[in-house]
This record gives C-alpha cells, structure tokens and sequence, in this order.
C-alpha cells in the first residue's frame, strides 16, 4: 500500500533533482546549489521545517564527497586555516562567510564549531567539496 502513495505522490522523479543521491558531477553540483539556496533562505533556523532537506541534502553531499574526494584527516579548523595560509587571507576576510568578526575569531580559536551553513559557504569560496570542513568521526573499537 506505502509503494502505491509514493508512486502517486512522486509522479516524476525527475523533479525531486538534487534531493536523490548524486551520480555524477552534475547532479553533485544541482545537490551543493540547492542546498546553498536552502542555507540562503532559511540559514540555520531549525524550526523551519525545510531545514530536515538541508540535513538530507548535507547527508548526500557528503557521502558523495566521501565516494569521489580524498579528503585529509585534519579537523575543520587546520583545514580552513591551511586554505586562508594558502591564499594569503586574514580572519577579517571570512567575516561575512562565517558570520562576524567574533564568530570568525571563535572559530579560529577553536572555541566554536562550524556549521552548515558556513561549511557551505566556505566549500564554495575556497572550490573544496564540504567534507573538507566537517568534523572527523573517530573509529569504533
């Protein structure tokens, strides 16, 4: 019965796009540009009931990520501030990317986390997939 109301409900599966697993770079590409459309419009507002297509949509960019990209085993942090070294950036010029001048300092620091919506934004100026910036999950024993 459940397969029948999916079936009329998803008359096209063509229109839900971005929101099934990438194949290929192109469907990546419309996947990290939805999602960033989504972070434009509701930011990090968890109460927006849109925002569980963000979590859905980060899931899917990064486990593309982790199929297609050698990411190195640094934390968020050494890999932002590695890039900023890179391309001769000061903290002052992430302000508008991570928020404000304290959240930049906070996060540099180390005191704050990173979150969705930076971590997009900071993949898309630096040309990074997002999984550069994501936490690092420690193996289970």
């Amino acid at each position: 019965m459940k397969s029948r109301t999916i079936g009329r409900t998803i008359e096209d599966p063509k229109a839900l796009g971005s929101y099934l697993m990438p194949r290929n770079e192109k469907e990546y590409d419309a996947a990290v540009a939805e999602l960033n459309r989504l972070l434009d419009e509701i930011g990090d507002n968890t109460k927006d009931p849109r925002y569980r297509l963000i979590e859905t949509l980060s899931a899917l960019v990064e486990a593309y990520d982790d199929e297609h990209y050698e990411v190195p085993d640094v934390s968020g942090v050494e890999m932002l501030r590695y890039l900023m070294e890179e391309q001769n950036l000061k903290q002052t010029d992430l302000s508008a990317d991570l928020g404000s001048q304290s959240v930049a300092s906070e996060v540099l620091s180390g005191k704050r986390e990173l979150n969705v919506r930076q971590i997009c934004r900071l993949a898309e100026r630096f040309h990074v997939a997002p999984a550069a910036f994501l936490p690092r999950l420690q193996e289970r024993s």
